[in-house]
């Protein structure tokens, strides 16, 4: 995919997010892109390749967003995304002089989607490669609940060091996150005893809470996997019950 961005236009640069994404993962794929994106300057074309359905009839698409540019399939992994911008327009690549030749039913990351971004990071004009359309594909991420005195939330993903990331935002359990701050957080039927500032100060072995870079509460264990030592994968099940 390096090569054909650099064959176009070889002056372009190229910085790597991510090559962890779970295979065939559109909901890890469209956290990460969600997660990340904003941290870049203007005008940053993001090449989004998370493609289970390669070479079937699903849309290859670019997205013009409020700052920067998204090339992806239709299928979903820029969800997260769409729901960041106070404005984007959305396009079919149909402008298939862009592609490498021969195109590949099995590798459009290096035979369609970054040539395309080569190309746009060279001519800076989206409306070239295709009509705008209405209907991308979507889905909304499972949100949390709160009644009775309890938030119910979910596991949403388990990252390379097995911290689980939750669903819940900090202002949804505020006691959880003051001093001597009321509170009970179980996970998959587990309790995690305390919400602590940072991971160095969870002791061995220890579950605990904490306020993550996504700005969601997320569950760990200082220099452990927390994944292993409660047994939790996503999807799992998450309670903050307020005292």
């Amino acid at each position: 995919m390096k090569g054909a961005m650099l064959k176009v236009f070889p002056d372009v640069q190229i910085i790597d997010i991510c090559h962890h994404v779970l295979g065939c993962d559109i909901l890890d794929g469209a956290l990460t892109i969600g997660m990340a994106h904003k941290y870049f300057p203007p005008k940053t074309i993001h090449v989004v390749v998370v493609d289970p359905g390669v070479g079937t009839a699903r849309r290859p698409i670019l997205v013009s967003g409020d700052q920067h540019y998204f090339i992806a399939p239709d299928n979903g992994v820029l969800s997260m995304v769409y729901d960041t911008q106070e404005s984007f327009s959305v396009r079919h690549i149909t402008s298939d002089h862009y592609f490498l030749r021969p195109t590949s039913n099995t590798f459009h990351g290096r035979d369609v989607f970054a040539p395309v971004a080569a190309w746009l990071a060279k001519n800076q004009q989206p409306m070239s490669f295709g009509e705008e359309i209405n209907d991308p594909v979507r889905f909304t991420l499972p949100k949390p609940r709160a009644a009775d005195g309890k938030v119910r939330g979910v596991i949403l993903k388990v990252d390379n060091f097995g911290n689980l990331v939750t669903n819940i935002p900090p202002d949804m359990i505020p006691q959880a996150f003051v001093p001597d701050g009321k509170f009970r957080i179980t996970v998959a039927g587990k309790e995690v005893p305390k919400v602590l500032p940072a991971y160095g100060e969870g002791g061995p072995g220890e579950p605990f809470g904490i306020l993550g870079s996504a700005g969601l509460l997320e569950i760990s264990v200082n220099r452990g996997n927390a994944s292993r030592v409660l047994a939790a994968a996503r999807g799992a099940e998450v309670i903050v019950e307020l005292l």
